[in-house]
């Protein structure tokens, strides 16, 4: 039709020339259907290694993978993102809009990479997942990433809620116990969440350090309680199990309370953990160090900039300055040391 179009003589040498090349490209594609296209993050692998991230993900704002991809990136990780959820915004504002990733739909693209021999990850990193059939499918890909690199690290966050309410069905607390939490390299859940996980009711230093120790019975080497509020005061409680016939090498860091409610701080010192536990992987309460610094510089720069337009910090949840703070994440300056206990 085209070719035969009065005054369009130009257009049908168009349209010739976008048949052939058209031809010339699936005739490659054909040819080269056997041949997968070389990937570089693999052949040269980064001395840091490849995380795959499943977490939700907003459009606007900063939590779940928009939280803890860029830092990782920053510390020099390739980081491929599965969004558990993909929301306008978090779930705080009055209203928001979006899609649910389910279990099979999560399979399919575990699928696919696998198709490609996509699938070689040295970490799994897990945040926030609403439902007990997508915790299941989770499993399968630990399992199906563990059959491919046995030495696969799982970092866990096992987002279940907070000062005393869950954010999830309650089924997924038994799930996790049971069926994840042996199957965790890493785990880092707050003082509600270990005490949902154990049974056990923490009140003090001793009894964070001892819910640490039925985490490491139960399966993870690493276990980090990132927030246990102790006599007014914010405790960070770090474990680490080097030998499983072994006690645990236990620290504690006291954090400032600020002053605010922010949003995404848990999937970001999650990540934070990942990335330094994987550069120091003998010294957790180094790995730390970092990851605390680096959030507390990165929410005082928050809180600053929140106060410098005007805002009352107090008045809403804050959207944390991830970009503007980057500097904090590459290179922090320690200014919270571990304790290490005896």
């Amino acid at each position: 039709m085209l070719l035969r179009s009065p005054g369009l003589g130009t257009s049908s040498h168009f349209g010739i020339s976008i048949f052939r090349e058209t031809h010339i490209f699936r005739s490659r594609s054909l040819r080269n259907s056997e041949m997968a296209p070389p990937l570089l993050s693999l052949a040269l692998p980064s001395e840091t290694g490849r995380v795959l991230s499943i977490q939700s993900h907003t459009v606007q704002g900063y939590v779940g993978n928009k939280s803890a991809v860029f830092p990782l990136q920053l510390l020099g990780y390739d980081v491929d993102p599965i969004n558990s959820v993909q929301f306008s915004n978090h779930t705080g504002y009055p209203s928001f809009k979006g899609q649910v990733l389910n279990g099979q739909q999560l399979w399919e693209l575990i699928e696919g990479l696998e198709a490609n021999n996509l699938l070689y990850y040295t970490h799994l990193l897990t945040g926030y997942i609403g439902s007990v059939s997508f915790l299941n499918t989770i499993l399968e890909v630990v399992n199906k990433l563990r059959s491919i690199n046995p030495k696969l690290i799982y970092v866990c966050d096992p987002v279940l809620g907070d000062e005393g309410k869950l954010y999830v069905p309650s089924e997924l607390v038994s799930v996790y116990r049971e069926k994840v939490v042996p199957v965790a390299s890493m785990l880092t859940p707050n003082q509600f969440e270990a005490e949902q996980l154990t049974g056990f009711r923490i009140g003090s230093e001793r009894d964070g350090r001892e819910a640490c120790n039925i985490l490491h019975a139960a399966g993870p080497s690493k276990v980090v309680i990132t927030s246990i509020v102790i006599d007014g005061s914010l405790h960070l409680i770090g474990s680490h199990q080097k030998e499983k016939d072994q006690s645990p090498e236990q620290f504690k860091i006291v954090i400032p309370k600020i002053p605010a409610y922010f949003t995404g701080t848990g999937d970001l010192m999650t990540s934070l953990l990942l990335g330094w536990s994987n550069k120091y992987p003998d010294n957790l309460d180094k790995a730390a160090e970092l990851a605390v610094s680096s959030l507390q510089a990165l929410l005082q720069r928050t809180l600053n900039d929140y106060r410098s337009a005007g805002y009352d910090p107090q008045s809403s949840s804050l959207e944390i300055r991830l970009i503007q703070s980057q500097d904090n994440i590459r290179n922090p300056q320690v200014a919270f040391k571990a304790e290490k206990f005896n």
